[in-house]
């Protein structure tokens, strides 16, 4: 895809997990190849910058010897499924979500006409859930190998009466199947009539709420549900064997020397490293003494490993000059702003820098979302980014400056008044 740095490449890593051998192909791919910044993207996706039409064969070669090239010709969802943090080793799930994964990935591989963006999500019911996630279907347990499988909409997802694991990869065979004839790209495109008709695959009437896992039913990309799991934090998660390492990439951006670091830290575990959604990798341990070792050595390196850093608060795109839409150095303005923010991120406030009017890092509402124009900012105070459009235009400084003096038990009101 051509982006104002060259082309981007996108990378989806098999169920969202690297070897050591992978990340260190991906680091010698992006420094070879392209011009060695690396994404991570929301659903746990790489993308490696910087391309050109001269080296995209050869990095496409280059990843496919290490089993990270496409596996579908036809446009469709190179990965399908993404599951909850460490499905594989929490001893609380109440599925098998990676082996579920595997057998929906199986299936999607048989639909034609599949839009590339098509996601399903799902939970393994254990300790931590996955999060918001933009998912077209959720899969969620009701109980020990009975889930239930919710569909997308704009409002609440409709969730349809709880089924057995073993009728679920035929199943959602079946929904997507319906799906394609509508020809619409996302789940949440379907009107009712279309939605009706994706529900009548299962034998009774879809349900809005209550969702599973006693909740009181949650907006798709939301996490308003009380479910019985929590999200998994940045820091060190201790299971009953196993202590993972959780971090996260600053505004989704890492370079090549971090991903070495991550193959370095990622060699000693066995299961290698699983992306999350939240930007960020995930690595397990057997010895809580070498995980925290690793996570030392991440921050150091850059990586976020506390729950309190407030760029966490922060969202950004790649911005000028790596986007050929932006105007603005959105990542340098981000780390900027991402410290004079930290007494409203300590309340629970969020803030969004965009390079231009599409928001693409965060199209949803922040507390306040600056919108790159002709290399300055218009802010919106609890508003996306297309609500900055009549705001007057301020150097990046005069906005930050009025981040600065602004009282953070207050609203940033009077900071930017209307």
């Amino acid at each position: 895809m051509p982006t104002g740095d060259g082309l981007l490449a996108r990378v989806h890593p098999p169920l969202g997990i690297l070897s050591a051998a992978q990340l260190r192909a991906v680091a010698e791919g992006a420094r070879r190849y392209g011009n060695g910044h690396i994404d991570i993207t929301a659903r746990g996706n790489l993308q490696i910058r910087g391309v050109s039409n001269e080296t995209a064969c050869a990095l496409a070669a280059h990843l496919t010897d290490t089993r990270l090239g496409d596996v579908r010709a036809d446009g469709g969802p190179q990965r399908l499924t993404m599951t909850s943090p460490l499905a594989d080793c929490d001893p609380d799930a109440l599925i098998d979500a990676i082996a579920l994964a595997r057998e929906i990935e199986a299936v999607g591989l048989t639909i034609a006409g599949l839009p590339a963006k098509m996601l399903v999500a799902i939970e393994s019911g254990g300790q931590w859930g996955l999060g918001a996630s933009e998912a077209d279907l959720l899969i969620r347990p009701t109980g020990r190998d009975r889930v239930a499988i919710g569909l997308a909409t704009d409002a609440e997802a409709l969730w349809m009466p709880e089924v057995a694991l073993d009728e679920v990869p035929a199943l959602l065979g079946r929904m997507l199947n319906a799906f394609v004839t509508t020809e619409h790209r996302r789940m949440r495109d379907l009107d009712s009539e279309e939605q009706a008709t994706i529900c009548a695959v299962c034998s009774e009437p879809a349900r809005a709420s209550p969702s599973p896992l006693g909740g009181r039913g949650e907006k798709v990309g939301t996490r308003e549900a009380e479910t019985t799991t929590a999200i998994l934090d940045v820091g060190l998660a201790h299971l009953p064997a196993v202590t993972a390492v959780v971090v996260e990439a600053p505004f989704g951006r890492c370079d090549t020397s971090g991903f070495e670091l991550l193959a370095q830290t990622a060699a000693p575990a066995e299961g290698g490293l699983e992306t999350s959604a939240s930007r960020g990798f995930v690595i397990v341990f057997s010895e809580p003494k070498e995980a925290r070792v690793a996570l030392d050595a991440l921050a150091t390196a850059g990586f976020i490993t506390d729950p309190a850093d407030p760029r966490r608060a922060v969202a950004a795109c790649p911005g000028a000059p790596a986007c050929a839409s932006g105007t603005t150095p959105v990542q340098d303005h981000a780390a900027s702003l991402a410290k004079a923010f930290a007494p409203f991120a300590a309340r629970g406030l969020t803030a969004h820098v965009s390079g231009c009017g599409k928001g693409c890092a965060h199209p949803r509402p922040a507390d306040l979302t600056l919108v790159a124009e002709d290399g300055r900012y218009r802010a919106a105070l609890d508003g996306a980014p297309g609500d900055a459009q009549q705001a007057p235009c301020l150097t990046f400084e005069a906005a930050l400056d009025r981040v600065r003096r602004a009282d953070p038990a207050r609203s940033l009101a009077g900071a930017f008044p209307s």
